[in-house]
């Protein structure tokens, strides 16, 4: 679809409502912010950051929990510098590890809480705080001795507006730099796949630190001239009555979260108050089931379409569409603006019907990971990036996923990766080896579960108190097995799977 004169940079997509258009709406507060009123706050927000001589290109770490502050604060360090927004539920090792990593200049929190990431900045980062009053004003306060006056240019399409960190089997988390084009075309792919218009009202239930939330229900959203609805966390006991009184007409989500709904509603119940005013549903980051995406339609009443994304596109890669367009059950639909091939392990495409490894192309995928020529290396064919994902396209282009490559664990669309968790259970000293992995899980689609060989005795309780304390709760293992040895190939290489299959019979 060809869009004359369509916006190129995130503050561009901030234009395209009239003032006095509701933008957002905070539920909990009960207030309204217009799109007026949130242009001229980001750009305060982004004087400020100015004002703390934050320039073009720079890290600016965020880390808030969903709501005006964080939306805010993320189209303002992306307009003066990069932003990088990290998972509030994070510890101290693991906000080091990406202060470090990202080269934050800056750091911006809320006033009060924040322990863990404010000493892992130490005295190193510049910590700025950004608090909403009570009329849904966000003000950023920058440290007296700043007093660099200057007034940032706009940004340009190629400059990097987002940077996020995509976990990886093997080795260091890899830094997905992603430019203001990138970010815009992805949301006008999700504007153009779901007929989005003005009149639309999406409720975000996904975390703003990710790509689901930020793409698909926040930018997406302002791009159709919309209205998103941003509570502070997604509650199943409140979501129908917010559906209700801000009159959603979609909303997009993991599945677990769908299965949430689905539990609190119960078999058999009428169609929850507020359901009516709902367009379609979108599920994305986690393989939806058809069993569940047919009990959502039948208890909710609408479409719920099912699409496919990740950081390395900007989200969104293909999608379902709306009906009267033909949906097809058990695929993540066509591609949405990208193109889509499947490819053997020799590089060739290979016709409709074969599975291969899904490779994708488009403007908003990314050129390359950041200072990781080794990844860019493994993750490109040519102009073709490498999903690490495994599918098959049928004869009218709709992609079935039948697995990962990857031995990525995806808990309720968290993707984590086993590496990390293996290391942490190495850092303690009774364990000899250890080896992280998914198991099936009925609510959150896998569950992480380890294998240790101990040097020394040690409880499982033991194990699990040292992993919690340095690794975020979704990323610690719910049971811990003590085994004689870890199978390993030939050179050494720790046998995964076969560790996987050997427990996947297992409940955590």
């Amino acid at each position: 679809m060809n869009h004359p004169r369509s916006p190129a940079t995130l503050m561009e997509l901030l234009q395209a409502a009239p003032g006095h258009k509701t933008a957002v709406i905070l539920p909990e507060q009960g207030l309204r912010v217009t799109y007026a009123s949130l242009r001229g706050q980001v750009e305060a927000a982004g004087d400020a950051l100015a004002r703390a001589g934050l320039r073009r290109g720079e890290r600016i770490a965020l880390v808030f929990p969903n709501g005006l502050p964080a939306l805010v604060c993320f189209l303002a360090a992306s307009a003066v510098g990069t932003a990088a927004p990290l998972n509030p539920g994070y510890r101290y090792e693991e906000f080091s590890f990406y202060l470090e990593d990202t080269a934050a200049r800056a750091l911006v929190v809320p006033p009060e809480g924040g322990e863990e990431v404010r000493r892992a900045a130490g005295g190193r980062i510049p910590i700025l705080t950004a608090d909403m009053d009570a009329r849904g004003a966000v003000h950023v306060s920058v440290p007296s001795a700043s007093a660099v006056l200057a007034t940032p240019a706009p940004p340009a399409p190629e400059d990097v507006a987002l940077v996020l960190h995509t976990s990886g089997s093997t080795g260091r988390p890899k830094r997905v730099p992603l430019k203001h084009s990138n970010l815009v075309v992805s949301a006008r792919n999700i504007v153009d796949t779901y007929r989005l218009s003005p009149e639309d009202v999406s409720l975000c239930v996904m975390p703003l630190f990710h790509v689901h939330g930020l793409v698909a229900s926040v930018l997406a959203t302002l791009l159709s001239g919309g209205t998103v609805v941003v509570p502070s966390r997604f509650n199943p006991l409140s979501f129908w009555r917010t559906v209700r009184d801000c009159r959603a007409t979609w909303y997009s989500a993991v599945p677990t979260l769908h299965q949430l709904l689905l539990t609190r509603l119960g078999s058999g119940s009428e169609r929850p108050p507020g359901a009516e005013f709902l367009r379609f549903i979108r599920s994305c980051s986690a393989p939806l089931p058809v069993e569940a995406m047919w009990r959502m339609e039948e208890a909710f009443g609408v479409p719920v379409l099912e699409a496919y994304g990740m950081t390395e596109a900007s989200h969104q890669m293909s999608s379902n569409p709306l009906p009267p367009e033909h949906r097809k059950p058990g695929t993540v639909g066509r591609g949405t603006g990208v193109r889509i091939s499947i490819m053997d392990e020799a590089g060739r495409h290979l016709e409709a019907g074969q599975p291969g490894e899904v490779v994708i192309q488009g403007p908003n995928v990314i050129r390359g990971y950041e200072n990781n020529p080794e990844a860019n290396a493994r993750s490109f064919v040519g102009e073709w990036f490498r999903t690490g994902d495994q599918g098959v396209l049928d004869a009218d282009g709709y992609l079935r996923l039948i697995g990962r490559i990857k031995e990525l664990i995806n808990r309720g669309g968290e993707k984590i990766s086993p590496r990390e968790v293996d290391e942490v259970l190495l850092a303690h000293p009774a364990v000899a080896e250890a080896v992280c992995f998914g198991v099936p899980h009925p609510t959150w689609g896998e569950e992480v579960v380890a294998a240790v060989v101990l040097r020394e005795p040690a409880s499982e309780s033991e194990l699990l108190a040292h992993c919690r304390e340095r690794l975020a709760d979704f990323k610690c293992p719910k049971k811990i097995h003590v085994v004689d040895s870890i199978p390993r190939t030939a050179t050494g290489k720790i046998q995964r799977r076969a560790v996987a299959a050997t427990f996947s019979g297992e409940s955590p």
